[in-house]
């Protein structure tokens, strides 16, 4: 029996901990960038659009095909870097272990 409550115990601090790096995540921010930095795309470590900047150069007629493709380029970076920073705290709480595939936390 004292095993069981060792064992909710440490449930109850993993997922206390849990909490705090989901805090944490949504004030935490991560810039893509596209375009050599003419775009630049902000999201919080929930993947969630924090802002975007865009230069004045990409604003000219006939430059909307590319400033099209250069806010998905940049979006693409910032999510790959939100997912990058999400596993290295996911390894950081859980000693090591990697997410099961397919787990999302947010």
């Amino acid at each position: 029996m004292k095993n069981f409550a060792n064992m909710m115990k440490q449930a109850q601090e993993l997922q206390s901990r849990m909490a705090e790096m989901q805090a944490e995540m949504e004030r935490t921010r991560c810039e893509g960038r596209s375009g050599g930095g003419l775009v630049v795309m902000t999201l919080n470590g929930k993947g969630e659009l924090a802002g975007v900047k865009i230069d004045p150069s990409l604003l000219e007629p006939g430059e909307a095909e590319i400033l099209e493709d250069l806010i998905v380029a940049a979006h693409t970076d910032a999510k790959a870097k939100v997912e990058q920073m999400l596993q290295e705290k996911m390894q950081g709480l859980t000693g090591g272990l990697p997410l099961p595939p397919g787990l999302k936390l947010f």
